[in-house]
């Protein structure tokens, strides 16, 4: 029988179990004990939080991780997004990848008029002394390596802070940072 969890994966934690780096990390089985095989679909930065799936299904996770599901965050950017931003977000911008150029495939995007409460981050973002700040909605079916910063430093709003809310059909809704929910199945 496998065994399905959704988590919100807090701030300065590694989307593993294992970090066989000197330095030491916090790795995701530090705050629930998964059943043996768990492995994350797909990953979040340490820098990031938000919704991630585990499962010791192999197969869920590839269906997960496919270009068919989508992938909502929230990036609270440093400035006031424009909407001119907000559209080249939506028609796709050039990033580094690897050494190289990537333009990211067209995706859902706007602004997010109503301040979301994830709660207080473990490291402070900073103060409102520092200018505005605004918050925006990214929807991807793609995954490169750190995409929604990248996406927002292309278009001049760098990111501050960036949770995933929704993957398919499945949302991060309350879940308070650390906290691990045991799904029954994962559908998405």
């Amino acid at each position: 029988m496998h065994h399905h969890y959704k988590i919100n994966k807090p701030y300065g934690f590694l989307s593993q179990f294992i970090y066989e780096q000197k330095r030491k990390k916090k790795l995701l089985g530090e705050l629930f004990d998964f059943a043996e095989g768990t492995m994350a679909i797909g990953r979040l930065d340490e820098d990031s939080e938000g919704l991630l799936l585990l499962t010791t299904d192999g197969k869920i996770s590839e269906q997960v991780r496919s270009k068919k599901v989508e992938k909502e965050y929230y990036a609270q950017v440093d400035g006031l997004i424009t909407l001119e931003a907000i559209e080249l977000l939506k028609n796709g911008v050039t990033i580094g990848f690897d050494g190289q150029k990537y333009t990211t495939k067209k995706c859902n995007s706007f602004l997010v008029t109503d301040v979301p409460d994830f709660g207080q981050r473990a490291k402070k973002i900073r103060d409102e002394r520092h200018g505005p700040t605004s918050w925006v909605s990214i929807t991807l079916t793609e995954g490169k390596f750190r995409q929604v910063r990248k996406m927002t430093a292309a278009v001049g709003f760098p990111t501050l802070r960036l949770v995933r809310v929704r993957i398919g059909s499945i949302y991060l809704d309350d879940l308070k940072a650390g906290e691990v929910v045991e799904l029954k199945s994962v559908n998405v």
